[in-house]
C-alpha cells in the first residue's frame, strides 16, 4: 500500500528583526518584560518594503534544495499556503515554478489558509501522492501578516512574525503521514479578518477608530478579537486532538511530542495544562520568531530535529483564522 512521508523541511525568515525594545519605543506604556511574559516573544522577523510572501517562499525552497541536495527537476507539484499573495491573479505558485526552475509538467496552486494551513497542506500533499498524481510535492507556506498591521496595533505587532517554509512530501522519507482530523466554522470569520481590499470591499474604507483600550479597529488592517479567538481555541483544539488520536487508534500517552501552532505563550501553556500534556512532550519555539502563522509548525519541526526532540509519534495541530483547524500524527522512522 502506497504511503506518504515528510522527507525534508526548511524555513526562511526575513532579515529585518524587530525586538521588544524597538516596540516599547512606540508604546512606552509597555515594558520589554511585559511583552515577553504576555506573549513569550523577544523578537520577530518582519518582511522589508517590497519583500513579498513569494520572495520568502522562494528562499525557503532554495534553502530546502541546497541543504538536502534536492534536484528541482524531481518536483512534481507545488502547493503554496498564503494569505498574502503577490497578486489576485495569477497564483503565486505559478510564479514560483519559473523562479525555482521547475519543470513545466508540474501541477501548482495556492490555497488561502492561515494557522491551520500546514496541516491542510500535508493532507492535500498526501492525497496527491496516494492518488498517483505526484511522487514529490513541494509544500510551501509563506506569510507577511505584518503588512496588514496598523502601526498602533501593539497587541498584534508583539505577536506576529513573517516567514516561510518548504517541505518535501514524498513516497518515502523520515516521517510517515498518518490520518487527519480537520474542521471548519465560518461563523467565526469576523473575529480574525482583513475586510477591505478584495471583491467584497475593494476600496479602502478609511474607517479607523480606537477601542476603549486604545487598540485600532479598521476594515483596512488586520482585526483580531482576542477573547473570541481564545474561546474558539480552548474549545476546538482539545477536541480535534482527541479526534485525531481516535482516528489513529492512539492514546495521549502514545504521543512522544506535541507540536501545536505557536499562537502565543499564554495560549500554549493554557492548552497544555488543559489537556494534561507533560512539558517535556510539548514543543515551544517562538521566542525569537513570533507567531509565523502557517509557518510556525514547520519551524518547530526543523528546530525539534536539531535538538533531537523528534521521535516516535509526533502530533501536529494548527488552528486559527476561518475558523479553521486540523491535526495529524506523523510517525518518525526509527
Amino acid at each position: 500500500m502506497k504511503k506518504a512521508f515528510i522527507k525534508h523541511v526548511a524555513y526562511y525568515l526575513p532579515e529585518t528583526v524587530v525586538t521588544n525594545e524597538a516596540i516599547v519605543k512606540d508604546f512606552p506604556e509597555w515594558s520589554v518584560e511585559k511583552i515577553t511574559e504576555k506573549v513569550g516573544v523577544n523578537q520577530r522577523h518582519v518582511s522589508a518594503p517590497g519583500e513579498t510572501a513569494t520572495d520568502l517562499a522562494e528562499k525557503a525552497a532554495v534553502r530546502l534544495f541546497e541543504e538536502n541536495n534536492i534536484d528541482p527537476a524531481s518536483i512534481d507539484f507545488i502547493l503554496l499556503c498564503t494569505q498574502s499573495p503577490d497578486y489576485f491573479l495569477p497564483s503565486s505558485s505559478c510564479l514560483l515554478q519559473t523562479r525555482l526552475g521547475l519543470r513545466q509538467d508540474v501541477g501548482a496552486f495556492d490555497f488561502n489558509l492561515g494557522c491551520s494551513g500546514y496541516i491542510y497542506g500535508l493532507a492535500v500533499a498526501k492525497g496527491l501522492i496516494l492518488a498517483g498524481v505526484a511522487n514529490n510535492v513541494l509544500l510551501l507556506t509563506a506569510e507577511t501578516y505584518n503588512k496588514y498591521l496598523h502601526p498602533k496595533d501593539k497587541g498584534n505587532r508583539t505577536i506576529f512574525g513573517d516567514g516561510a517554509s518548504a517541505t518535501l512530501v514524498s513516497d518515502d522519507g523520515v516521517a510517515e503521514i498518518l490520518d487527519f482530523a480537520l474542521g471548519t466554522n465560518g461563523k467565526g470569520a469576523n473575529n480574525l479578518i482583513v475586510k477591505s481590499g478584495a471583491s467584497r470591499l475593494p476600496e479602502q474604507q478609511n474607517d479607523l477608530t480606537f477601542d476603549k483600550n486604545g487598540n485600532p479597529v479598521s476594515s483596512d488592517y488586520l482585526f483580531m478579537n482576542g477573547a473570541q479567538i481564545f474561546a474558539f481555541t480552548q474549545r476546538n483544539v482539545p477536541q480535534v486532538i482527541n479526534e485525531v488520536l481516535d482516528k489513529n487508534h492512539l492514546a495521549k500517552q502514545d504521543i512522544d511530542l506535541f507540536i501545536l501552532h505557536q499562537a502565543n505563550r499564554y495560549m500554549l501553556d493554557f492548552l497544555r495544562k488543559k489537556m494534561g500534556i507533560p512539558e517535556e512532550n510539548f514543543y515551544i519555539h517562538m521566542e525569537n520568531v513570533g507567531n509565523t502563522v502557517s509557518t510556525s509548525v514547520p519551524i518547530c519541526l526543523v528546530e525539534a530535529h536539531k535538538d533531537n526532540s523528534l521521535r516516535g509519534n509526533v502530533l501536529l495541530c494548527g488552528f486559527g483564522v476561518g475558523y479553521s483547524w486540523g491535526a495529524v500524527v506523523v510517525k518518525m522512522n526509527k
